[in-house]
Formats: C-alpha cells, sequence, structure tokens
C-alpha cells in the first residue's frame, strides 16, 4: 500500500508545479504528518522532492524530474490500453492524438510490460454500436468534440420534431450510447442532452464558458438517461406469468419496469405471478410480450388481450 501510495505521490507532483501537504493528504487519503514522513523517505530513496516553507509553501520537484512508468505492473499497464474506444476517437478527431499518447506510454514502460499494448489488443476489443446498425459519424461532432475540450461556447441550430431551434450552448460533454453521440450542455441556467445528428449547425463562439466543477457527467447521464427510459413507459398492462415466463420477462421488456413489476406482483397455488407492467403504449407491448408465447396471458387492458387472442388463433390455423 506505502509503495503505490509513494509512487502516487511522485506522480502528482510531477503533474503539477507543487502541492501543499493539505491537497496531498486529500489527494491521497491520508494525514499530512504521512505526507511529511513520505516526503523524507522519497528524498531518502533519491527522489528530489523539495518542501518550500511558510503560507504559500508546499512540495514540488527539484529541476524537471520525471520518473519513468515503473511503478506499473502487467494488469494495470494492459488496463491502460483499453482506457479508450479506438471508433469513437476517430470520430471525435483524437485518433493521432490518441496514438501519440500510447506510444509516448509505451516508451516510458519497463522491458517487461513493452508487449502490454499488443496483449491487450489480442484479448479485448470494445465495439459500442448496437447489432443490426451501421454506425454513421454525426457531421458535427468532432466540432462539439472541440468545444468540449475547449470549454468554448457554441452557437447551435438543433433539429426539434418538424422545426429548428437555435440554442446557445456551453457543451460539457459527449456520450456514445449504443451507437449514437449525445451532447451533454449547459443551455441558459439548465443542463440537457441533445442527439448530436440532429444539429444541423455548430458554429464555435472565441468566448469560453466557465465550467461547474460540481458537474459529473457520468452521475448526469446515468439520472438523465433513466428518467428518460421512464418517461417512455405510460401505459399500464395487467399480465399473468408462469415462472419461466417471470424468468424472461426482464429480457423482454424494460428491465427495470420488469423488475418492479414482479417485485409488487401476487403469486398463485400454480406458481403464476399476476403483475402489472409499465410499458411505452400498446403497440410495444404486443411486439415485446408475445416473444414469451404462452408463459405469459394478459389480462387487461382488453383491446391488447384481445390481439392476443387473435394472433394466437392466427398461429394454430398455420400449425395446424
Amino acid at each position: 500500500m506505502r509503495a503505490a501510495r509513494l509512487i502516487k505521490m511522485v506522480l502528482l507532483l510531477q503533474s503539477r508545479p507543487s502541492m501543499t501537504a493539505a491537497e496531498l493528504a486529500t489527494e491521497l487519503e491520508v494525514s499530512e504528518r504521512t505526507i511529511t514522513r513520505d516526503a523524507l523517505a522519497l528524498s531518502e530513496a533519491g527522489v528530489p522532492v523539495y518542501a518550500d516553507r511558510g503560507r504559500a509553501g508546499g512540495y514540488r520537484l527539484v529541476g524537471g524530474y520525471r520518473t519513468r512508468l515503473t511503478g506499473l505492473h502487467r494488469g494495470e499497464a494492459e488496463a491502460l490500453f483499453l482506457s479508450g474506444l479506438p471508433g469513437a476517437l476517430r470520430d471525435m478527431g483524437l485518433a493521432d492524438a490518441a496514438s501519440a499518447a500510447r506510444l509516448k506510454v509505451s516508451a516510458a514502460l519497463v522491458p517487461s510490460l513493452r508487449d502490454a499494448p499488443e496483449s491487450a489488443a489480442q484479448r479485448f476489443h470494445l465495439d459500442a454500436p448496437g447489432w443490426y446498425q451501421e454506425p454513421e459519424t454525426p457531421q458535427l461532432l468532432s466540432t462539439l468534440a472541440d468545444a468540449v475540450w475547449d470549454d468554448r461556447l457554441v452557437s447551435a441550430r438543433y433539429r426539434r420534431g418538424e422545426r429548428e431551434v437555435e440554442r446557445e450552448l456551453a457543451p460539457y460533454g459527449l456520450v456514445l450510447k449504443a451507437g449514437v453521440w449525445y451532447v451533454c450542455a449547459r443551455a441558459g441556467e439548465s443542463f440537457r442532452t441533445y442527439r448530436v445528428d440532429r444539429f444541423t449547425a455548430v458554429e464555435l463562439s472565441g468566448e469560453r464558458f466557465v465550467r461547474d466543477e460540481g458537474f459529473d457527467l457520468p452521475a448526469f447521464w446515468a439520472e438523465r438517461s433513466a428518467e428518460f427510459a421512464r418517461s417512455l413507459l405510460r401505459t399500464e398492462v395487467v399480465i399473468r406469468l408462469s415462472a419461466a415466463g417471470a424468468r424472461a420477462l426482464p429480457y423482454a421488456t424494460d428491465r427495470a419496469a420488469a423488475e418492479e413489476a414482479l417485485a409488487s406482483g401476487t403469486g398463485d397455488e400454480r406458481g403464476r405471478v399476476t403483475a402489472t407492467l409499465l410499458v411505452e403504449n400498446e403497440e410495444v407491448a404486443f411486439t415485446q410480450l408475445l416473444a414469451l408465447g404462452p408463459e405469459v396471458e394478459v389480462l387487461a387492458p382488453d383491446t391488447l388481450r384481445a390481439r392476443f387472442a387473435e394472433a394466437a388463433r392466427g398461429m394454430a390455423e398455420l400449425y395446424r
């Protein structure tokens, strides 16, 4: 544990001109007294850590000292080369920068770990788009990526239904979800999510915005995507499921909705579960639940039950 902490301390000091004991203690989750002892240990090991005294003092590395990445073990080195999606980097115009970064990291690794990039590439490949669709790169993605990197305001036109709207946006981050790119941006005082392929024009402003340091992109995306998925489920369907149908329901419909329905459902003496399931609409429910065949019975609404009865008669006639 201490060896890993010392390595992290050196890397932190390499990345900044200086850091106070309090800042290092916060980053490393130890006391300031421990930071003092660690700095002394690094000095004794030959790492030129210098302590500036006084109110504005702190720790820094002397003479532009740099360390090779000898603290990486094989698992860490291989994981490092799995940290990005090649296709996504290419779409954002960052393929060359990512390639140069990988070369520099490879050169800094000790000889015994130089094969880490090839080892990882031969064992894992990350393919973000879903099945049965050809991924398309939105025309304005690279422009938005530039704005995200530079904290640059943009003037944009965006398709909303049959009309176009104009917006002044502060783009905070990009998300690739099932082959579709989204930009999370501040519009006025609120944060919103936009599909990148619906932008018809994006113009970079010469003005930069001040990023809200409390904004957490993964947390924001998780919250908004859950809200969006939930907002689509507006229709209630009452169903009766066999044990096999209950097991299969989360794979045929929205998983969260299925789990909620099963948790609140009631069982009978034959092991069947009656539950109320939230779905997008009756058409979607028909398509999804039909995949469960005889393991599900629709009890309500009557219109959907009638569709299943008609489908059952048609199947029986077809296979008679």
